[in-house]
Parts: structure tokens; C-alpha cells; sequence
């Protein structure tokens, strides 16, 4: 019995041997295929951060930038903060704040609305992609032509106003459409819809369909099946899509600019400034600022959905 076991054990050796020796090698491999998009976030992510926080705390005037180190430029940012009066950079922030919760109040719901559209009502694959490609059909032409696209129908005299005035509805236009925050919201949806609509669809489409139909066989109603099945499923694109819209609305400038007349504060439109008036380095602390503010809301929604067990 012992010779037998003998032969079998040196073939189980000399099969664990290649094995263990083939470990560092495809560990190797693994760091060699992982290095061109490790060297590429290092390049353009990580390599202009450190530059920011480093410029942030540089000295400037008028006339020149000066590379000593202070944190005058963040005392700037907080200026009157700890006063009984909210702050300047306290009401941008609210400001921005404000428009980033109405964006998600809608973008959610018609985002979630879409992607179930797609996943559980188009039976054809090819149909289904083909409306899911037509959602992106905005993103061939540049978003500030989308937002000038607004203008001749939000305008005093553009096309809202001249029909329900031809409507007799009002006498005079309304001057809220355009220049105003229903604007500049109307125009965050158009934009940032998309964003919500993608990671809701893929996972939606990865529900089992299975899971569906057993909850139908318990008894389960329609809206049994959605709150207890699909919207827990669904979470991981929820959560994706929310950083998404809250990332893109936090740091946007170009929006607020053109659909608010100039007229309304967002931390994209201080930080855009500044750099127009080459404060560099008030630009950068603001920067800073907005970067931990952003990380801050992401790492509150991460704590409620664990992302890497979800996915």
C-alpha cells in the first residue's frame, strides 16, 4: 500500500512544482499588464493633484506668484466663516449644493424610469441598443452648444413665451425661464441624465430574471417586485449614478455661466474666475476645498452602499 501511495505523491510533487514556481511570474505579469494604466493615472491624476495642493499654498499679489509656503490662501476661503452671518464660500457652497440635490430629485427618477424601459420592456436586443444609443445622441455635439440650444426657447421672446402668450394663457413673457436656477436646473438634467441612465441600466440588466419571476409566483404585486427586488439590486448603478451627477455638478462652471446670465454663485464659477484674474493660488486652495467637500459626500454615500460587495 506505502509503494503505491509513493509514485503517487512525487507526481502530485512534480505538478505542485511548476505551480508554485509559476506564482512570481504571473504576479509579474499581472504588475506588467496593470503598469500602462497605473502609469497613466499617476500622470494625469495623481501628478496634477500634488501640483494644486503644492501651488495652494503659495504666496501671491497682483503682480506675482510668489513659491513660499503659507495657508493664507485657505484662511481666505473660510474667511468669516466662524462669524454669526454665513460666509461667502458657505452660501457657494449651499448654492451648489442646492443645485446638485434638485439635479438628482430628477435625474433619479427619469434616469430609473428610462433604464427599466430598456431592461424589462424591449424584448429585442437589437432595439434596445439601439434606443440606449439614442440616449447618447446629445453627447455628439459639445454641451455648451446644447445649452445655447435652450436660449431661443427660454428667451423673453423665444418659442415658450410666443406660444402661450398666441395661447392667451399670459399677457406678459415670463421672465423666470431664462438667466434663473429653473434654467441652469433644466440645463443640468439635459446634460447629466445620461450619466444616471447608463449605470442604472447595467444593473438592472443584470438581474436574474428569475429572482423576478419567483416573486411573482409568491403573490408578489408590481410594486412589491420593484421595492423589494429590483431597487435592492439596482443600488450599485443608483450609487454610481449619483456620483456621477453630484461630481459633475459640483466642479461644473460653464453651465451655471451660461444659463444663469452670469448671475448666480456655484465653487466652479469662484474657481473660474480667480483663474481669469490669474490668482492662481486662491484658485488652487478653492480647489483643494471643493476636491474634499466632493470626497466627503462620496465616502457618506459609500458608507451606505458598500460598492465592492455590490458589484
Amino acid at each position: 500500500m506505502t509503494d503505491l501511495a509513493l509514485p503517487a505523491a512525487e507526481t502530485a510533487a512534480r505538478t505542485a512544482a511548476p505551480t508554485v514556481a509559476g506564482r512570481p511570474r504571473r504576479r509579474t505579469l499581472a504588475y506588467l499588464q496593470a503598469a500602462p494604466l497605473a502609469l497613466v493615472f499617476l500622470v494625469f491624476l495623481v501628478v496634477p493633484l500634488v501640483l494644486t495642493g503644492i501651488v495652494s499654498l503659495w504666496e501671491y499679489n497682483e503682480y506675482e506668484i510668489i513659491p513660499a509656503l503659507t495657508l493664507q490662501n485657505y484662511a481666505d476661503v473660510f474667511d468669516g466663516c466662524l462669524s454669526a452671518d454665513l460666509c461667502t464660500t458657505l452660501r457657494t457652497y449651499l448654492s451648489t449644493v442646492k443645485f446638485v440635490a434638485l439635479t438628482l430629485a430628477i435625474t433619479l427618477p427619469l434616469g430609473f424610469a428610462i433604464a427599466y424601459f430598456l431592461a424589462f420592456h424591449i424584448r429585442s436586443g437589437t432595439v434596445r441598443m439601439g434606443l440606449f444609443l439614442l440616449c447618447t445622441i446629445p453627447f455628439w455635439t459639445s454641451n455648451v452648444i446644447r445649452m445655447i440650444s435652450w436660449i431661443p426657447l427660454l428667451g423673453r421672446n423665444g418659442l415658450v413665451n410666443d406660444t402661450l402668450r398666441a395661447l392667451g394663457l399670459i399677457r406678459a413673457p415670463i421672465e423666470g425661464l431664462l438667466y434663473s436656477d429653473f434654467a441652469v436646473v433644466l440645463a443640468f438634467v439635459h446634460l447629466d441624465t445620461v450619466f444616471m441612465i447608463v449605470p442604472i441600466f447595467n444593473s438592472l440588466a443584470r438581474i436574474d430574471r428569475r429572482l423576478i419571476e419567483a416573486a411573482r409566483d409568491g403573490g408578489a404585486s408590481g410594486a412589491q417586485i420593484l421595492w423589494t427586488v429590483i431597487l435592492p439590486l439596482a443600488k450599485p448603478g443608483i450609487a454610481i449614478g449619483t456620483i456621477f451627477v453630484t461630481t459633475l455638478v459640483m466642479g461644473d462652471f460653464v453651465t451655471v455661466g451660461v444659463m444663469g446670465g452670469q448671475q448666480i454663485a456655484s465653487v466652479g464659477k469662484v474657481i473660474q474666475v480667480q483663474m481669469a484674474y490669474l490668482q492662481f493660488p486662491a484658485a488652487a486652495a478653492n480647489a483643494m476645498v471643493l476636491l474634499a467637500a466632493v470626497l466627503l459626500m462620496i465616502l457618506g454615500l459609500t458608507r451606505m452602499i458598500d460598492l465592492r460587495r455590490e458589484l
